[in-house]
C-alpha cells in the first residue's frame, strides 16, 4: 500500500498542471486583451457602421432611437421615454458619427434607464 502512494502522487502532479494551463490561458488572454464595446448598426452616413466607445456601453447598453424619441428644449435634451432631461453642456452627450440618436442607459438595478450617453447628431446652423 504504501508503494502506491508515492506513484498515485506523481500522477497528480502533471494533472495538475494541466488543468491549471487550460484555466490560466484563457484567463491571462482575458486580462491582456482590450476591451470592446459593440457596434452600432449601419446607416447611409456610416454603411460600416461605428464602435460605441467602451465607457458608454460596458455591456449593450447602447442603440438608436428615433428623433421622435429626443426632443431639443432650452433646458436641453430631454429622453421622453424617461422624462430625464440632459443639459446641453453635459459631458455625457456625444456627436453621433451617423448623424442619428443613439442612447446609450443601464438596463438593470437602481440605475435602471438613466443615460450613461446621449449621441445626438451635429447642431446644424
Amino acid at each position: 500500500m504504501s508503494a502506491a502512494t508515492p506513484r498515485s502522487a506523481k500522477a497528480v502532479q502533471p494533472a495538475g498542471r494541466l488543468l491549471f494551463s487550460l484555466l490560466a490561458i484563457p484567463m491571462m488572454a482575458m486580462l491582456s486583451s482590450p476591451a470592446l464595446a459593440h457596434d452600432a448598426k449601419p446607416t447611409a452616413a456610416k454603411p460600416q457602421g461605428w464602435s460605441y466607445p467602451f465607457a458608454c456601453c460596458a455591456n449593450y447598453d447602447c442603440h438608436e432611437v428615433s428623433q421622435t424619441s429626443i426632443s431639443e428644449r432650452p433646458e436641453g435634451y430631454v429622453i421622453k421615454d424617461t422624462g430625464e432631461v440632459l443639459a446641453y453642456s453635459d459631458r455625457r452627450i456625444k456627436e453621433s458619427p451617423d448623424g442619428e440618436f443613439h442612447w446609450c442607459a443601464h438596463e438593470a438595478g437602481l440605475d435602471a434607464g438613466k443615460t450613461i450617453c446621449l449621441f445626438v447628431p451635429p447642431s446644424s446652423y
